[in-house]
Protein backbone atom coordinates (compact mmCIF):
# COMPACT_ATOMS: atom_id res chain seq x y z
CA UNK A 1 0.00 0.00 0.00
CA UNK A 2 1.29 3.22 -0.82
CA UNK A 3 0.90 6.46 0.23
CA UNK A 4 -1.97 8.35 -0.44
CA UNK A 5 -2.43 11.53 -2.93
CA UNK A 6 -5.24 13.25 -4.89
CA UNK A 7 -3.72 11.59 -7.67
CA UNK A 8 -4.21 8.00 -6.31
CA UNK A 9 -7.59 9.54 -5.15
CA UNK A 10 -8.42 11.10 -8.99
CA UNK A 11 -7.69 7.62 -10.12
CA UNK A 12 -10.16 5.87 -7.88
CA UNK A 13 -12.81 8.28 -8.95
CA UNK A 14 -11.86 7.67 -12.60
CA UNK A 15 -12.10 3.85 -12.28
CA UNK A 16 -15.63 4.14 -10.69
CA UNK A 17 -16.88 6.88 -13.38
CA UNK A 18 -16.32 4.53 -16.03
CA UNK A 19 -17.98 1.22 -14.31
CA UNK A 20 -20.81 3.44 -13.39
CA UNK A 21 -23.10 0.02 -12.00
CA UNK A 22 -21.92 -0.76 -8.66
CA UNK A 23 -22.56 -3.62 -6.27
CA UNK A 24 -23.57 -2.59 -2.81
CA UNK A 25 -23.40 -4.97 -0.01
CA UNK A 26 -25.24 -4.49 3.05
CA UNK A 27 -25.60 -6.02 5.94
CA UNK A 28 -28.91 -7.68 7.11
CA UNK A 29 -29.92 -7.67 11.53
CA UNK A 30 -29.00 -11.43 10.96
CA UNK A 31 -25.41 -10.74 10.20
CA UNK A 32 -25.94 -11.58 6.34
CA UNK A 33 -24.20 -10.06 3.17
CA UNK A 34 -26.71 -8.94 0.50
CA UNK A 35 -25.53 -7.77 -2.76
CA UNK A 36 -27.58 -5.67 -5.50
CA UNK A 37 -26.89 -3.66 -8.45
CA UNK A 38 -27.16 0.02 -7.76
CA UNK A 39 -26.65 2.79 -10.27
CA UNK A 40 -23.94 5.11 -9.46
CA UNK A 41 -24.81 8.87 -9.82
CA UNK A 42 -21.63 10.65 -8.41
CA UNK A 43 -18.38 9.92 -7.40
CA UNK A 44 -16.36 12.31 -5.79
CA UNK A 45 -12.92 12.99 -5.55
CA UNK A 46 -12.88 12.52 -1.35
CA UNK A 47 -14.34 8.89 -2.04
CA UNK A 48 -18.09 10.42 -1.33
CA UNK A 49 -20.36 7.84 -3.68
CA UNK A 50 -24.35 8.98 -4.34
CA UNK A 51 -27.20 6.38 -4.89
CA UNK A 52 -30.96 6.92 -5.02
CA UNK A 53 -33.19 4.87 -3.27
CA UNK A 54 -36.47 4.20 -1.51
CA UNK A 55 -36.58 5.26 1.78
CA UNK A 56 -38.74 2.06 2.61
CA UNK A 57 -36.36 -0.29 0.96
CA UNK A 58 -34.65 -3.28 2.73
CA UNK A 59 -31.24 -1.58 1.68
CA UNK A 60 -31.99 1.67 3.26
CA UNK A 61 -33.08 -0.21 6.34
CA UNK A 62 -30.74 -1.98 6.61
CA UNK A 63 -27.98 0.80 6.41
CA UNK A 64 -29.81 2.37 9.30
CA UNK A 65 -28.87 -0.64 11.44
CA UNK A 66 -25.61 -1.53 10.37
CA UNK A 67 -24.23 1.43 8.03
CA UNK A 68 -20.57 -0.14 7.49
CA UNK A 69 -21.04 -0.91 3.69
CA UNK A 70 -19.10 -2.20 0.35
CA UNK A 71 -19.31 -0.85 -3.29
CA UNK A 72 -17.67 -2.79 -5.81
CA UNK A 73 -17.20 -2.10 -9.47
CA UNK A 74 -16.13 -3.76 -12.54
CA UNK A 75 -15.78 -2.75 -16.07
CA UNK A 76 -14.31 -5.65 -17.81
CA UNK A 77 -14.54 -3.71 -20.80
CA UNK A 78 -11.46 -2.06 -19.21
CA UNK A 79 -9.73 -4.84 -16.95
CA UNK A 80 -10.54 -3.05 -13.81
CA UNK A 81 -12.24 -3.74 -10.73
CA UNK A 82 -12.51 -1.73 -7.74
CA UNK A 83 -14.11 -2.81 -4.23
CA UNK A 84 -14.76 0.31 -1.78
CA UNK A 85 -15.30 0.06 1.81
CA UNK A 86 -16.97 2.49 3.85
CA UNK A 87 -19.82 3.98 5.93
CA UNK A 88 -23.28 4.74 4.58
CA UNK A 89 -26.17 7.66 5.46
CA UNK A 90 -29.67 8.13 4.40
CA UNK A 91 -29.89 11.45 3.37
CA UNK A 92 -32.63 14.06 2.09
CA UNK A 93 -31.23 16.51 0.38
CA UNK A 94 -33.50 17.76 -2.27
CA UNK A 95 -30.57 20.34 -3.74
CA UNK A 96 -28.30 17.78 -3.88
CA UNK A 97 -31.00 15.29 -5.43
CA UNK A 98 -31.56 17.88 -7.99
CA UNK A 99 -28.15 18.26 -8.78
CA UNK A 100 -27.65 14.47 -9.08
CA UNK A 101 -31.04 13.29 -10.84
CA UNK A 102 -30.92 12.68 -14.26
CA UNK A 103 -33.84 10.98 -16.69
CA UNK A 104 -32.96 7.49 -17.00
CA UNK A 105 -33.50 7.39 -13.03
CA UNK A 106 -37.56 7.90 -14.27
CA UNK A 107 -37.51 4.12 -14.84
CA UNK A 108 -36.85 3.71 -11.06
CA UNK A 109 -38.81 6.45 -10.11
CA UNK A 110 -41.38 7.32 -12.30
CA UNK A 111 -42.46 10.72 -10.82
CA UNK A 112 -38.89 11.75 -11.05
CA UNK A 113 -37.84 14.16 -8.01
CA UNK A 114 -41.43 14.41 -6.61
CA UNK A 115 -41.45 10.05 -6.03
CA UNK A 116 -42.76 9.40 -2.79
CA UNK A 117 -40.10 7.61 -0.51
CA UNK A 118 -37.39 9.22 -2.59
CA UNK A 119 -34.29 9.49 -0.76
CA UNK A 120 -30.20 8.98 -1.47
CA UNK A 121 -27.49 7.10 -0.08
CA UNK A 122 -24.50 8.36 0.92
CA UNK A 123 -21.16 6.07 1.07
CA UNK A 124 -18.41 8.07 2.63
CA UNK A 125 -15.60 6.16 1.27
CA UNK A 126 -12.61 4.83 3.77
CA UNK A 127 -10.82 2.40 1.56
CA UNK A 128 -10.71 1.23 -2.00
CA UNK A 129 -9.28 -1.91 -3.18
CA UNK A 130 -8.24 -1.83 -7.14
CA UNK A 131 -7.11 -4.04 -9.32
CA UNK A 132 -6.31 -3.04 -12.85
CA UNK A 133 -4.84 -4.51 -16.36
CA UNK A 134 -3.86 -3.24 -19.11
CA UNK A 135 -6.62 -1.33 -21.40
CA UNK A 136 -5.77 -3.57 -24.57
CA UNK A 137 -7.27 -7.20 -24.77
CA UNK A 138 -4.62 -8.73 -26.74
CA UNK A 139 -2.26 -7.08 -24.15
CA UNK A 140 -4.26 -8.18 -20.80
CA UNK A 141 -4.93 -11.86 -22.43
CA UNK A 142 -1.48 -12.14 -23.65
CA UNK A 143 -0.23 -10.99 -20.18
CA UNK A 144 -2.41 -13.52 -18.77
CA UNK A 145 -1.40 -16.20 -20.76
CA UNK A 146 2.33 -15.41 -20.01
CA UNK A 147 1.71 -15.57 -16.10
CA UNK A 148 -0.18 -19.05 -17.17
CA UNK A 149 2.54 -20.63 -19.18
CA UNK A 150 5.52 -19.35 -16.93
CA UNK A 151 3.75 -20.46 -13.29
CA UNK A 152 4.74 -17.10 -12.52
CA UNK A 153 1.95 -14.34 -11.01
CA UNK A 154 4.51 -12.09 -10.87
CA UNK A 155 4.20 -11.84 -14.73
CA UNK A 156 0.64 -11.09 -14.68
CA UNK A 157 -0.57 -8.26 -15.94
CA UNK A 158 -2.93 -7.13 -13.32
CA UNK A 159 -2.00 -4.01 -10.72
CA UNK A 160 -3.33 -4.16 -7.10
CA UNK A 161 -3.41 -1.11 -4.91
CA UNK A 162 -5.06 0.02 -1.95
CA UNK A 163 -6.24 3.59 -1.46
CA UNK A 164 -7.25 5.45 1.72
CA UNK A 165 -9.60 7.52 1.33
Amino acid sequence: MSDTTSTDRQHVADLVSKAKVAMLTTMTPAGKHVSRPMALQEAELDGDLWFFAYENSAKVQQISTVPEVNVSFSDNGNHSWTSIAGTAHIVQDRAKAEQLYSKVLQAWFPEGLDTPGLTLIKVEADSADYWEGPNSTVAFVTGALRAAVQKNPDKDPIRNDTVEL
